[in-house]
């Protein structure tokens, strides 16, 4: 086996990227503090050409240096926005019919590898700060909790990590 050079890759160009049909899912971030986990969820999502991302709270936006250290030219193909409040952004994409989904370890949680995607809705899948998750009034907010099954000593995954598992998982049965 030979490792493919980049050029053989037949990767989009960010013109293409813009052009191309999105695979529904919408990514917001809630309170994010590290700007390489940022960009390293705008990487994750040009890999799976998703819709969009928001960027809310405390969590820094493009363009900055440490941002564009782990996206690599992704906040230039991944459109994004900024909304302050999570809150209100979780009310306005439910009124346009989007499943909102809030990835923490709740109550009644559906565990990943039980999800179905609907196919019918846009997936709002919501991530929150590294060290308190997504807040209380959002989860309470959203229309399901997703939860990434861990059998370790720890009690959380990196939030970098956790979106690339959670975008793969549902892109994965999406396109089944």
């Amino acid at each position: 086996m030979r490792k493919l050079r980049n050029d053989e890759l037949e990767r989009k160009n960010v013109e293409d990227f813009k052009l191309a049909g999105k695979t529904p899912i919408i990514i917001v971030l809630d309170n994010i503090r590290s700007l390489n986990n940022i960009g390293s969820v705008f990487r994750t999502a040009d890999a799976f050409l998703i819709e969009k991302i928001y960027l809310c709270g405390i969590t820094a936006q493009p363009p900055h240096k440490d941002i564009h250290k782990t996206a690599l030219g992704a906040t230039d193909s991944v459109a994004w926005e900024y909304v302050e409040d999570t809150k209100e952004l979780v009310r306005t994409l439910k009124m346009e019919n989007c499943h909102v989904i809030a990835v923490e370890q709740a109550e009644n949680s559906t565990l990943l590898q039980t999800f179905l995607p609907s196919t019918d809705k846009k997936q709002v899948l919501i991530f929150g700060n590294e060290v308190k998750g997504v807040a209380q009034e959002v989860v309470s907010l959203s229309d399901e909790v997703l939860e990434i099954p861990q059998f370790g000593t720890k009690h959380s995954l990196n939030v970098a990590v956790s979106v690339g598992i959670v975008v793969w998982d549902c892109w994965s049965k999406l396109n089944a």
